[in-house]
């Protein structure tokens, strides 16, 4: 039998395929701890952060980032429509803004395409995600010392995205505050989520964020990560890595269109085969009856009878065959969250 294939800094894509890769998947496989082999030179790492209209926080957290991180980036790149999208950010030492067309995987692909010589691995945080100063470190660690690890996604001690949202000064405070341990060190397989995730570079070769998945993306990391979960090797979440998610609600998308893509982007998945049936169901079934009984008193930071109206535009055209995902960004934004 041959011996597993393995992905070194440089490696070939795997042959071997994982299954079952998902944040909602079964009870996870293996939980172990981290090793490190201090003999290793550490991986070069890229932080790329998308951002549209969020000045203010964007210099903020990449400042926070460039300033505290154990293991400082080969580069970082600020992923925007317009220059003035990165506020001063532009002017942090080390950092480089590129420009190209809105939608969160689109810019995530300029940035992919203007990653510098010399990067093994590419982070991807959220412009108001909020990382532990040991976070790249961690990231490092596990793409060094196990080679068949591919994709990387940290622990979210606060999330805000969950409710009104949390400030700057907030979410650095429960960052240099936290330290409850939890009962585990990895999980594995685990989908990478978004706001903060990393991935050998030599692994994602010439795959790219699916760009139908347009405006904020929703799933596009879960999408992300089976796809190069077909081509083999691990995807693992890590408790070493942490970080808040400020979960900022200036320049979320309208609550249509999000309610849209809750329903067409898993089906349309599931046709790619980056979902399955069961993933899918849960999906719909979560967020569709999230918002109906939500409707009737919506909480002041959700637009939940829009994402309704979004849902049941979604499974209109669900029902009439029309499986096209970038249809979300052609309906009006009449309300926002």
């Amino acid at each position: 039998m041959s011996s597993p294939p393995s992905f070194g800094i440089d490696g070939l894509f795997p042959t071997q395929p994982v299954t079952g890769v998902g944040r909602d998947a079964p009870e996870p496989k293996t939980r172990s701890p981290l090793h490190s082999d201090g003999d290793r030179p550490m991986p070069s790492i890229a932080v790329v952060v998308a951002t549209l209209g969020r000045q203010d926080i964007v210099t903020a957290t990449v400042n926070y980032l460039l300033k505290t991180q154990s293991l400082k980036p080969a580069a970082v790149i600020v992923s925007c429509v317009a220059p003035e999208d990165a506020g001063n950010a532009a002017d942090l030492p080390g950092v480089t803004v590129v420009t190209g067309p809105p939608g969160l995987a689109t810019q995530r692909n300029t940035a992919l395409a203007a990653l510098p010589a010399g990067i093994n691995v590419v982070v991807f945080f959220d412009d108001d995600f909020v990382a532990d100063a040991d976070w790249l470190a961690a990231a490092a660690r596990a793409f060094c010392d196990e080679q068949r690890v591919v994709g990387f996604t940290g622990r979210v001690i606060a999330d805000g995205i969950k409710g009104p949202g949390l400030s700057f000064d907030d979410a650095v405070h429960m960052m240099e505050a936290a330290d409850r341990p939890v009962p585990w060190s990895r999980i594995e397989p685990f989908s990478p989520y978004g706001c903060n995730m990393a991935f050998r570079l030599s692994a994602i070769g010439d795959l790219r964020f699916d760009e139908r998945l347009v405006l904020y993306g929703w799933l596009e990391d879960r999408d992300f990560g089976a796809a190069l979960a077909k081509r083999g090797g691990r995807l693992i979440k890590c408790a070493s890595a942490r970080g808040v998610h400020m979960g900022a609600k200036s320049g979320r998308v309208a609550g249509d269109r999000l309610g849209y893509s809750q329903v067409v982007n898993p089906i349309y998945m599931m046709r790619k085969g980056t979902m399955t049936v069961g993933q899918v169901a849960g999906q719909l079934f979560r967020n569709i009856m999230s918002n109906v009984v939500r409707a009737v008193r919506p909480e002041p930071f959700i637009d939940r009878r829009g994402r309704l109206r979004g849902n049941l535009r979604g499974v209109a055209d669900v029902l009439q065959g029309r499986l096209e995902p970038e249809r979300a960004a052609a309906i009006p934004a009449a309300t926002k969250a």
